[in-house]
């Protein structure tokens, strides 16, 4: 493996006096185990982080390790972080597991995935850690759980050859979900097999749910209404909620959504749930008592993804409170939405562009967001019912991948020990952005 690049404004960033000064102090820290972050609501909680970036151009690095392609996101734990990626010369799909502090490679777990999908750059998913585990699964149905320590393969399934699946066009992309000892996760299996909980431990079968084969590329999320847990999967026939214990089927809203294109994760607020689809558009979702029925609220009046009167979101998971849905449209409009009523308050083009598809990554942080958009850029910005109110932006990685005559990047960053984490088809950075004492 080729050595890290070292940035050299090495006073603010070594890693090394950060997670010292962070052992010492009060100051909130935490890993990003996961797609979504540590609770899995794409929330950065981390204190002492810069209020403005450093630059207005490319942002100095900790470090910069060379990778493959691949869309998946990295994870961080353990002052490890963990990607997967893409070897097309060789054939291989790669699990890669980078120290922290300085990029270097620890291990990495190779196999041979021969694809014939759609977009066929490399992976998707973001790596799941947890405790002395990590579960990966490649764009073509291979799962492991794999040792973090060492990379061995403690268990593995091959979703097509164990459980027959029928590869969607565009791959497996969603990460599993852990509760408890039960690790759930979209298969598109036969007989019953659309959702599938292993063991996580062993990798035996727990239960399996929902007769559909085709699972979509939205994550399954664990949400709690009216005191009852349940896993929400919404694939591209209707949303669903099951019994995380069982499997059972607590209530499901018919929902066929065009071309399979169910990817942002549902958001809850209080006892509604709200989705977005790029041509569907967006539904609001009201759970009843008991959290075992459910009603719809409102949505939106277009099918269509240029005629859009709410939100009708590609890739990104827009970010809903009480008063607010905020989020990008399929065009690259950032829109707020009312979230009783659906109704549009405002939208900006300002820190995305214009063109279909165009995706931007929203972070909530205290009082304002960071967003990572296709281009690259890190921006911090305010987002209220008044409006947009950008505070800072610079260049965080460069856009690698030709899409639509633009170049683009598709994977979301990671925020963790006080840094981002992103990566692009040649390299994957650490950008340290804490607060300066």
């Amino acid at each position: 493996m080729l050595p890290p690049f070292r940035a050299c404004s090495c006073c603010w960033f070594l890693s090394g006096l950060i997670l010292s000064t962070l052992a010492g102090s009060t100051v909130r820290a935490d890993d990003w185990p996961q797609w979504a972050g540590p609770q899995r609501d794409l929330v950065w909680r981390e204190t002492g982080i810069v209020r403005e970036l450093p630059t207005k151009g490319l942002l100095p690095r900790v470090w910069s390790t060379p990778i493959g392609e691949g869309y998946a996101g990295p994870a961080v734990a353990h002052n490890r972080v963990f990607v997967m990626d893409r070897i097309k010369s060789q054939g291989i799909e790669r699990v890669l597991c980078l120290d922290a502090g300085s990029g270097q490679q620890v291990w990495k777990h190779e196999y041979a995935s021969r694809y014939d999908i759609s977009y066929d750059a490399g992976p998707r998913m973001t790596p799941l850690i947890d405790g002395d585990r990590v579960y990966t699964i490649g764009a073509m149905g291979h799962m492991f759980c794999l040792d973090v320590g060492s990379g061995k393969v403690l268990w593995q399934k091959n979703f097509p050859e164990d459980f027959q699946t029928k590869i969607p066009i565009w791959g497996m992309v969603a990460s599993p979900v852990v509760d408890g000892n039960r690790l759930i996760t979209l298969v598109g299996g036969a007989d019953k097999g659309l959702v599938i909980c292993f063991d996580k431990t062993t990798g035996a079968e727990l239960w399996r749910a929902l007769e559909d084969t085709e699972p979509g590329y939205c994550p399954p999320t664990l949400l709690t209404f009216d005191g009852t847990p349940q896993v929400i999967v919404w694939h591209p026939h209707a949303v669903s909620s099951l019994d995380p214990a069982t499997g059972r089927v607590y209530w499901e809203v018919p929902w066929q959504i065009r071309a399979g294109l169910c990817v942002p994760m549902p958001r809850q607020i209080g006892n509604r749930l709200f989705l977005t689809a790029f041509y569907n558009g967006p539904l609001m979702l009201e759970i009843g008592p008991g959290g075992k029925s459910v009603q719809t609220v409102w949505k939106g009046n277009s099918n269509s993804e240029i005629r859009t009167d709410g939100l009708h979101s590609i890739m990104p998971t827009p970010w809903v409170d009480e008063k607010n849905i905020f989020g990008v449209c399929s065009y690259g409009q950032l829109r707020c939405l009312d979230t009783k009523t659906g109704e549009r308050v405002w939208e900006t083009r300002q820190p995305t562009g214009e063109g279909r598809w165009w995706n931007a990554f929203l972070i909530p942080h205290e009082d304002r967001f960071f967003i990572h958009n296709e281009q690259g850029d890190l921006i911090i910005a305010r987002l209220t019912r008044a409006g947009y109110e950008e505070l800072s932006r610079a260049k965080l990685v460069e856009p690698t991948r030709k899409v639509n005559e633009r170049m683009t990047i598709w994977s979301h960053p990671a925020f963790a020990l006080k840094s981002v984490f992103a990566r692009n088809d040649s390299e994957i950075v650490r950008v340290n952005l804490a607060a300066e004492k």
